[in-house]
């Protein structure tokens, strides 16, 4: 969202918040503008934590679902359409019709989602047009977008269970899927999984090797960690809702396993694959090893030759790598 398109739709009347009564916000990231919304009326909606903890400390009323009745909503488009459709939903639902008002970019598919909310009969305001995105605002019968709430995610792989917006929800991720194949044929200890996603990874790894003692799953988004703790009852698992580039266990761990995010919105941030390759240095024993899948593209060699004695390529395709690192290096003590 931009900082300045909410703010100048509601300075030009083009959208309209009610004087009193509670406001429902979904999915702001911690950059964003709320700056013309009375904070005392405003509840946000955030599950990925970063994001989450950043309005927390900020002082704002911030949750992971929505709690009681509210006079209006806000949602900010999130890239996944289906994801866009379950909050337009229950926006509806919990403000009684609404006012909704929508504030997306383009790229977001906002053009779409005005096109398609007016086609369900909705009264809606004509579009603030700013920064390469649209404001809008929708009153409307609930009951006549019933059919944008969400059902059961897919089931993949037979027995895995998503939801909308979490990454590859239609699907196992094919790096996911590279990095189980390349694994060793024993792995035992402690074992963490940093970026678990809704669980393929670990809960395959849990059902083929029985001598793993835990295993952590580590995920930033709330609703991705949902679908693993379903997909994964295996009694060894431990469930974490955190930034895994932060996370601080409370023993070392014998092994990392990592599929790294590498985009910030919708550009390339080879800094958070970075990120993830330092954490799993510090979370790791002195005689652990880390098993990493990554974009073909991205120049993580030479990052983990920083963190670990010994390093290579142990596969992958056109598309991937498959990176192994073992034995975390130390900082010299005294900073030498």
């Amino acid at each position: 969202m931009s900082d300045s398109r909410l703010t100048l739709a509601l300075e030009s009347g083009a959208v309209a918040l009610p004087e009193t009564g509670r406001i429902l916000v979904f999915g702001p990231g911690a950059g964003a503008d709320l700056s013309a919304l009375p904070r005392d009326r405003v509840q946000i909606v955030q599950g990925f934590a970063p994001d989450h903890d950043a309005w927390a400390r900020r002082g704002w009323d911030v949750t992971v679902a929505p709690e009681g009745a509210f006079a209006a909503a806000l949602v900010v488009v999130p890239r996944a359409k289906a994801l866009a459709r379950a909050w337009i939903a229950e926006a509806l639902a919990l403000t009684g019709g609404g006012p909704v008002i929508v504030d997306g970019a383009r790229t977001d598919g906002v053009d779409s989602l005005f096109k398609a909310i007016k086609g369900q009969g909705a009264e809606v305001t004509a579009p603030f047009a700013k920064a390469h995105g649209k404001c809008f605002a929708f009153t409307a019968d609930p009951a006549a977008f019933a059919d944008w709430h969400p059902g059961a995610g897919p089931l993949v792989a037979g027995r895995y269970r998503t939801a909308p917006g979490v990454f590859s929800a239609d699907g196992v991720d094919r790096g996911s899927a590279l990095l189980l194949a390349a694994l060793p044929a024993r792995l035992k200890g402690r074992v963490a999984d940093l970026g678990a996603g809704w669980g393929y990874l670990a809960g395959e790894a849990l059902a083929a090797h029985p001598e793993i003692a835990e295993l952590h799953l580590i995920e930033a988004d709330h609703a991705a960690l949902a679908c693993a703790r379903a997909n994964v009852p295996d009694p060894r698992a431990r469930f974490h809702w955190a930034d895994a580039t932060a996370f601080s266990g409370d023993a070392p761990f014998d092994i990392v396993l990592a599929n790294p995010p590498f985009h910030s919105a919708r550009a390339a941030d080879p800094g958070l694959g970075r990120a993830f390759l330092a954490a799993a240095a510090r979370l790791l024993a002195p005689h652990g090893q880390v098993f990493v899948v990554a974009n073909r593209h991205l120049p993580y060699e030479r990052d983990l030759a920083t963190l670990f004695v010994e390093t290579q390529e142990i596969g992958g395709d056109a598309g991937f790598k498959l990176l192994h690192g073992h034995r975390p290096r130390r900082p010299a003590r005294g900073g030498r």
